[in-house]
């Protein structure tokens, strides 16, 4: 009997941050970078409204949802597309301007999504070496060759937490063959406050050879409604929306993000209280040996080199405590580390008290 054939793919796949603990029914989930705040109540009233039809397809081109991002960004509507999460959006990036001949350069370690959607159309996946765990541009440059056609960075990025200023930014952009597509993650970009920082969006909106990914998984709280949009050229966005799925963001989704758009006070108190946390967990853990990268981001990576414990033994003590961090060993291939995300007031309370209490044994 024949069997029936399919591609392998020769691709470690993706391992999402850890959700459950076997005898826990309550778990603090610091693993996958999720709002710490949950989402706007704007949205939460959304979500309830009953006059929701399900039994009909949602609006293919999000357009009301496009619009919205328009106005609030300053940007174009025609140069916008929306995904199912920015994950679908690298997914079509890469099928658009892909094939075997071609190749990729991500940071070394960088999301991993960038790779996969790369390696799964065929093209070769190149790494650039990090500074002290920074996206270096000038190894970067040093990998660029005459197959090299998009760069993937997250700006901040992830799982390290560091980014490129604002001037690295575009001297990076300025070093590349202008046949090159430089892509942007701003994901975490409405965290960032610090001075010397500028969101891709805001540095490269007129660009032609940048392309910007955005999402609402992250400060909006949409993780669980999969939606996030990309921002390039008129000619990029035509491409892509040839091959884009019909109704690929459901109504739900598309009518929870415009709400949370519009509501500026949830945005405000959720910079607030990451910054206030993020430093103060920073500050909590050095007590004890562990140190991170400075705050950005809604998440920090622990450095255990001087630590007396090793990650693995302090990720084992917090899980049977029922708090899940991120390991970073798998994946990323970054040793004796672990990410941990700003939690609720409450979550980070508690995984301090948990943290003492491990390291007076």
């Amino acid at each position: 009997m024949t069997s029936i054939k399919f591609k392998k793919f020769n691709i470690e796949a993706y391992k999402p941050g850890k959700s459950s603990i076997k005898k826990f029914h309550n778990i603090i989930k610091l693993s996958a970078n999720e709002s710490a705040l949950g989402m706007s109540s704007k949205v939460k009233k959304v979500m309830s409204n009953k006059s929701l039809n399900f039994f009909r397809y949602p609006d293919g081109k999000s357009k009301v949802l496009r619009s919205l991002i328009a106005k609030k960004f300053k940007c174009e509507k025609n140069r916008i597309i929306c995904g199912s999460g920015s994950d679908e959006v690298i997914q079509m990036l890469c099928q658009l301007f892909l094939s075997s001949r071609d190749e990729v350069i991500v940071p070394q370690f960088s999301f991993l999504m960038y790779r996969i959607y790369a390696q799964i159309v065929g093209a070769k996946v190149i790494f650039a070496k990090e500074k002290k765990f920074k996206v270096s541009i000038s190894e970067i440059i040093k990998k660029v060759t005459k197959k090299t056609k998009i760069i993937f960075l997250a700006n901040p990025n992830n799982p390290t937490g560091t980014y490129l200023t604002r001037h690295e930014l575009i001297e990076l952009r300025k070093k590349l063959r202008k046949n090159i597509l430089l892509v942007v993650d701003d994901a975490y970009a409405e965290y960032m406050k610090n001075d010397d920082y500028k969101s891709g969006l805001d540095l490269f909106k007129n660009k032609k050879n940048v392309f910007i990914l955005r999402t609402f998984s992250k400060i909006y709280g949409l993780s669980s409604l999969r939606i996030g949009w990309g921002y390039g050229s008129k000619k990029i966005i035509d491409a892509l929306n040839i091959i884009k799925p019909p109704f690929n963001v459901n109504e739900v989704a598309q009518k929870a993000a415009a709400e949370a758009l519009k509501d500026n006070k949830f945005i405000y108190r959720s910079i607030k209280h990451n910054i206030f946390y993020a430093t103060k967990l920073k500050d909590f853990l050095n007590k004890y040996d562990i140190s991170s990268n400075e705050v950005s981001a809604n998440f920090l990576l622990l450095d255990f080199a001087k630590c007396k414990f090793r990650a693995k033994y302090f990720y084992e003590k917090l899980k049977m405590k029922g708090i899940i961090l991120r390991p970073t060993e798998s994946g990323y291939k970054i040793k004796n580390m672990l990410r941990l995300t700003i939690g609720s007031k409450m979550e980070n309370l508690k995984f301090m008290k948990a943290t003492e209490s491990i390291f007076k044994k």
